[in-house]
């Protein structure tokens, strides 16, 4: 388990906390990568896209839910949430995202973290093994001010908050990472319309 610092005003869960900088409301984007699995092996194309940023209310929301019910309740808050944008791999079919925050660095570039529910399927909802406990996928992106940059992606993580030390334990996030490579934010120009 990796043990992630985070204060409750200025993060939703320890790998997303950028301590005295604000979230930029910004306009849409699109980012795209090559993600590398480290475990497996294998590599493929990641295509991220953010149609609307999270507000500050929804990112406290999530984070007092953590820390006062616990990581089901924010689960199924996170779930609630509308749709943000979307990651799909391979050009295949794409998965909505729930949560969007980009915080603008001191040196220009930018930090992007996205978190989700995983798709569970049918076999899994069922039978209910162990890996049902890693319900959250978190995306975290670091670009320069020339919008490129690397990232890291955990498909299945389980995140545990403790009140009493401002403490997030996202379980996994450094064991089982999928690596972002080549990371560029797409030019609106380039973008599909």
């Amino acid at each position: 388990m990796t043990r992630l610092h985070a204060h409750l005003a200025a993060a939703f869960v320890g790998a997303m906390a950028m301590v005295g900088v604000a979230q930029t409301s910004g306009t849409p984007e699109r980012y795209t990568a090559m993600a590398v699995n480290m475990n497996r092996g294998g590599s493929g194309t990641v295509d991220i896209a953010v149609t609307r940023w999270s507000t500050e209310t929804e990112r406290t929301r999530l984070v007092s839910t953590l820390m006062d019910e616990g990581p089901q309740k924010l689960l199924d808050l996170l779930q609630s949430y509308p749709r943000v944008g979307y990651i799909r791999f391979n050009s295949g079919l794409g998965y909505d995202l729930h949560f969007s925050e980009k915080n603008e660095l001191p040196d220009g570039g930018e930090r992007v973290v996205l978190a989700t529910d995983r798709p569970i399927g049918f076999w899994e909802a069922a039978n209910q093994p162990r890996t049902i406990d890693y319900p959250f996928t978190i995306i975290e992106l670091h670009l320069n001010s020339d919008g490129a940059g690397e990232g890291k992606l955990s498909v299945a993580t389980k995140i545990i908050g403790n009140k009493d030390t401002n403490t997030v334990i996202l379980e996994n996030y450094d064991i089982q990472p999928v690596l972002l490579q080549s990371v560029r934010r797409v030019k609106a120009s380039q973008q599909p319309r």
